[in-house]
């Protein structure tokens, strides 16, 4: 007897820009072609390329004044609008996956909900201060700030309560998800990298290279005034609020070059031919750190959260342990990329194949409806 597709719903936060979560989401979409995605705004001129074909329900935030280029604003509406997402009843799986507010759907008791956890909401718990202190929040806004964000932080507990089971993105998540949410993953999937889409390169060129959103925690500043100190040739792919100020800031800097988004053709060739990659931000797992290691290339990287988990130090790159220009720098001035082997780092990268985290993510999947199958007595 032929069994019938899963019938699963996918819920994530925000679809206004493309990211690492959006790439777990995109690569989701795969594992369920029919699966609908809901999500509280849904800009579809900026997320046309990865979800246009698909069935994308939207929250009534959608419908709000500037909602897609200001969703931030609309921040103390957001606890409210997840639980008010109607997911259908007729469906095998929910699966959200979460760095917000996804997990806090209201799902029916006789359907399971995993979630897959990108981090604890950040700026409620790990870095509030950092995100108070760096947010363009207007003065006569701010004394409201803290409230609002201690309201969130109790409602962010009690919604992370909700999932019958998570997916941790690394071992740095599950032990924040224990501190902060006391709660444990079903098991810990590091995000993944597509092996084939990248290739080791004969030529390799003279620049360092970082791609990533340009938003303060990012901490590409740091990477920007140790490059334009040394006057090292670099080259920044992505785009982001702080795209602008950085131009203008480096306009004056000769081997400082702002490449905005870069198609995912060009990619490949990009991340081979530089010396060496820079991720020089506290992430909690990280897609792109992977991406340059498949293209052979070593990664330079600030010691500490989920860089942890996937670079080897002086085999598939090195670490700088204090988050500054100078640390930086300390590395780059003795930076030999020839030290390097490229198979051996793409070797050490095989590990987090697209194919293996498929895999992991479904047997979670088939036996949390095996579960819930047999305790509804179906």
């Amino acid at each position: 007897m032929k069994t019938r597709p899963l019938k699963v719903v996918l819920v994530h936060e925000f679809l206004t820009q493309y990211g690492g979560g959006e790439r777990i989401l995109e690569q989701f979409t795969q594992m369920f072609p029919d699966a609908p995605i809901y999500t509280l705004i849904y800009d579809p001129l900026k997320m046309k390329d990865a979800f246009g074909d698909r069935q994308i329900i939207s929250s009534i935030l959608q419908n709000l004044p500037f909602s897609k280029q200001y969703y931030k604003w609309h921040l103390p509406l957001m606890p409210w609008a997840t639980e008010h997402i109607k997911l259908p009843a007729d469906v095998d799986l929910v699966l959200s996956d979460s760095s917000a507010f996804a997990k806090g759907v209201n799902v029916s008791k006789n359907i399971p909900h995993l979630c897959f956890l990108h981090t604890p909401t950040r700026y409620l718990w790990s870095v509030r201060n950092e995100y108070v202190r760096d947010a363009p929040i207007p003065f006569y806004i701010r004394p409201f700030v803290q409230p609002v964000l201690s309201w969130i932080k109790r409602w962010d507990y009690l919604a992370a309560q909700k999932p019958d089971a998570y997916i941790a993105n690394s071992t740095n998540v599950a032990r924040q998800m224990r501190r902060y949410y006391d709660r444990s993953p079903e098991k810990i999937i590091f995000p993944f990298v597509e092996l084939k889409k990248f290739a080791l390169s004969a030529k390799i060129q003279d620049y360092f290279l970082i791609l990533t959103r340009l938003e303060p925690y990012k901490r590409v500043d740091l990477v920007l005034e140790a490059c334009a100190d040394l006057k090292l040739p670099l080259k920044v792919a992505g785009n982001g609020s702080m795209l602008s100020e950085y131009k203008t800031k480096y306009r004056s800097a000769p081997t400082i070059e702002f490449l905005g988004r870069v198609s995912d053709q060009a990619l490949p060739a990009l991340y081979a031919q530089a010396r060496a990659f820079i991720f020089p931000g506290e992430e909690d797992a990280g897609i792109t750190p992977l991406e340059a290691m498949a293209a052979g290339r070593p990664v330079i990287a600030y010691g500490k959260g989920g860089a942890l988990e996937s670079i080897l130090p002086g085999i598939t790159g090195e670490f700088f342990y204090e988050q500054s220009a100078a640390a930086l720098k300390g590395i780059l001035n003795q930076f030999d990329e020839k030290r390097y082997n490229q198979k051996r780092i793409r070797e050490h990268v095989k590990q987090f194949d697209v194919s293996i985290f498929t895999q992991s993510v479904m047997q979670i999947v088939e036996n949390l409806i095996s579960q819930q199958r047999s305790k509804n007595g179906s």
